[in-house]
């Protein structure tokens, strides 16, 4: 796949093919970070780290389940 760099600003741009940013989970707005090695440039998603407060703070009524049975003990687990 050919793709042509363009000045944008001081800098250049050059844009991703809808295709590979799906494959790569890149969306507007996603921050990716670029690495040079050896002579190739490598674009890659940058994967968000969410503490356990912002993961707790996410649980809402319509998204928590019930709780389950399992069934009866079957061996030493502890009521």
């Amino acid at each position: 796949m050919l793709a042509k760099a363009q000045k944008w600003g001081n800098s250049l741009a050059v844009r991703l093919p809808k295709s590979v940013s799906e494959e790569c989970g890149i969306t507007d707005g996603s921050a990716v970070e670029i690495v040079r090695k050896h002579n190739f440039i490598v674009i890659k998603p940058v994967k968000r780290k969410l503490s356990l407060d912002q993961l707790l703070g996410q649980i809402t009524e319509f998204n928590q389940h019930a709780e389950i049975s399992t069934g009866t003990p079957m061996g030493k687990e502890i009521l």
